[in-house]
């Protein structure tokens, strides 16, 4: 799935910068500013499908202004391809950098895209986040849950923006199972509500849940019975659960995970990396991925992980506790 950040007119920055995202993912933003030689970036701000935020106040004195945008850890592999022209430096967290385009310990270098915003009706300079099927506001939240439905064991599929019996009857069941009201989807932090479920153990499918002290970052993979889909990497911070979306009825379901530190390196013990797999080898790459089809991965340019299989019960949920030796 394409994702761009529309660029409209340029026009001159004497009021706030908006950033407004019309995609069916909660996404985080990060902007560079570049002036007069000197690139500054700050980062992480939230926002929400068919919400704005302000990300720079008042008149921005800039040469340039950058973006990348990232999707919450519980998509697993981002929807949003980092395609920039410019390399600059984030951190894990919420940051301030103000060289950033020589990165320090904990800080990666990503791609950042040159953005133009326009002029809003509020006279504020805004930007768009934006998917390839080109949705509007309520277009984009209603995918938006769909698409946490499916995650969180629902079957509110195709996410496709438009409503129907299916995605009502899902949206319902949801909304029992947690004891809401009928109106909470109108609720300002339902993506909130919606986003906790998905990141406690369910009765259904599978879960993840990290009791180690490091950041856990796993893959899913899923045999169909004509090919082998894995993605990655889902983030799960230590004391944390999740559940991934497993789409149709896969034939087998594999998993794999490791530890790794703040500059994401496999955390080792005894000199053994810290992981959580087993002996069905699969393509991956540092970076988030989906990959179909796992033949040659090496002359790919790309690593291989040990995939354990994980047996799901058709009534009831699985669970993979990722712990210390």
């Amino acid at each position: 799935m394409g994702v761009v950040a529309q660029a409209f007119a340029a026009a001159p920055a004497l009021a706030d910068l908006k950033i407004c995202n019309r995609m069916s993912y909660v996404v985080e933003a990060a902007i560079g500013i570049d002036n007069q030689n000197t690139t500054a970036t700050r980062g992480w701000f939230r926002i929400d499908p068919a919400q704005c935020r302000v990300v720079v106040q008042g008149a921005l004195a800039a040469d340039r202004t950058l973006l990348h945008a990232r999707s919450l850890p519980v998509y697993g592999a981002s929807p949003v391809p980092q395609n920039g022209s410019d390399t600059l430096c984030i951190a894990p967290t919420d940051f301030v950098i103000a060289a950033a385009r020589q990165c320090r310990g904990g800080q990666t270098a990503v791609p950042f895209t040159e953005i133009k915003p326009s002029t809003g009706e509020d006279g504020n300079q805004v930007a768009y986040l934006a998917e390839d099927s080109e949705y509007d506001d309520e277009q984009a939240r209603l995918a938006a849950i769909q698409r946490l439905l499916v995650i969180a064991g629902y079957d509110a599929a195709p996410i496709d923006g438009v409503d129907g019996p299916k995605t009502q009857n899902a949206l319902s069941a949801f909304l029992k199972a947690r004891g809401l009201p009928a109106d909470a989807p109108q609720a300002a932090n339902f993506f909130d509500t919606m986003i906790a479920a998905v990141e406690s153990p369910s009765a259904t499918g599978l879960t993840w849940c990290n009791d180690t002290t490091y950041r856990v970052m796993a893959s899913i993979g899923t045999d169909d019975g004509k090919a082998v889909t894995n993605r990655g990497w889902y983030r799960i911070e230590p004391g944390k659960c999740l559940h991934p979306d497993i789409t149709g009825q896969p034939r087998k379901v594999y998993s794999f995970a490791e530890a790794v530190d703040t500059d994401g390196r496999t955390i080792k013990l005894n000199g053994r990396p810290l992981n959580w797999g087993g002996a069905t080898a699969l393509c991956t790459r540092e970076t988030q991925f989906e990959f179909t089809g796992q033949s040659d991965c090496g002359a790919r340019g790309l690593s291989t992980s040990g995939y354990g299989q994980v047996n799901i019960s058709a009534t009831a949920g699985t669970t993979l506790r990722f712990g210390m030796p």
